[in-house]
């Protein structure tokens, strides 16, 4: 949050008119908000579920795009830490952990294969003829790309208007102030420990979604801090170590907005599941090699095996 420090009687005038002003803009900014489904990554309970069986019959099919836009063909990531209670209160080291992973991620073969979904293409098509508009694998993402939104303190538990807000007001910050500076972005708004939204650990462990707003459509990821809710969100998941979780829940909300940046238009199965869904809590989830290290990532659904994959 940028603070101007002011003095003086005409300068105070200058600043209550500022103040009018950048009121009014946030107010239509916000006017035009309106939230959209939620996509839903369920806690883990019990036995890591068994790789799947080939079965083409329940593959992802295209649902037609909103405003024309299905997959995100250039994925850029912006990681927002929303809230003064980051300051000093992050000891399972998540923000370090989950820059380190988008760094890497880009280009993997993991991610590479939500690079078989496309958009442009007839709702129901299942198979992305050449030539089309393909989802890409290459994550750009960079620490220019990181906002400490710690101005303020974050709601005690953000409610989904409010993380559709703050997604606004970091499109914003970044200068993404048109719809065609947001239709292949997305932003993980990222709350700290203890400040998680109603459900967290219990009944999901993240979730994607957008909102409309006079800067287009935003997508944008609910990210908890995942340590808090421990086996339930993947701390040790498959003997992978107290974090785990972080980048398995993570690379699942990521994957997914790819492939469907603005549910439910993108990529989605029968059941209304995407490529993170079918493959959740998965047992074949390991560490899979990403720019010089490795990181914990569940599979991801391919259309062209007809299963859960960890490389494409």
């Amino acid at each position: 949050m940028r603070r101007r420090y002011l003095c003086g009687a005409i300068v105070a005038v200058l600043a209550t008119a500022a103040a009018l002003s950048a009121a009014s803009s946030r107010a239509a900014v916000h006017s035009s908000m309106k939230p959209a489904t939620k996509s839903v990554l369920r806690v883990f309970k019990g036995k890591p579920g068994q790789p799947a069986r080939p079965r083409r019959t329940n593959n992802l099919s295209y649902q037609g795009g909103v405003g024309g836009i299905g997959v995100e063909t250039a994925p850029k990531l912006y990681l927002v830490l929303w809230g003064s209670q980051w300051t000093g209160n992050d000891p399972s080291g998540e923000s370090n952990l989950l820059q380190n992973f988008f760094t890497a991620v880009g280009g993997s073969p993991w991610v590479n294969s939500v690079t078989q979904y496309c958009q442009g293409v007839a709702p129901g098509t299942t198979n992305c003829p050449a030539g089309s508009a393909f989802a890409g694998g290459s994550v750009a993402f960079a620490s220019a790309q990181v906002w400490a939104d710690n101005g303020s303190a974050a709601p005690a538990h953000p409610t989904q208007t409010q993380l559709a807000t703050e997604a606004i007001n970091a499109a914003n910050h970044f200068g993404n102030t048109t719809a065609a500076g947001n239709k292949t972005v997305q932003y993980v708004i990222a709350t700290s420990k203890g400040n998680s939204s109603s459900g967290f650990g219990t009944q999901y462990c993240a979730w994607h979604s957008s909102t409309s707003s006079t800067y287009g459509n935003i997508a944008y990821t609910n990210l908890p801090y995942m340590t808090d809710a421990g086996a339930s969100c993947g701390a040790n998941f498959n003997n992978l170590g107290p974090f785990a979780g972080i980048t398995i829940v993570e690379g699942h909300e990521m994957a997914e907005t790819i492939t469907d940046q603005f549910p439910n238009g993108g990529w989605l199965d029968g059941s209304g599941e995407e490529n993170g869904d079918k493959c959740a809590w998965n047992s074949t989830t390991s560490s899979q090699p990403m720019g010089g290290s490795s990181f914990p990532v569940q599979p991801l659904w391919s259309n062209a095996s007809g299963s859960c994959v960890l490389s494409y």
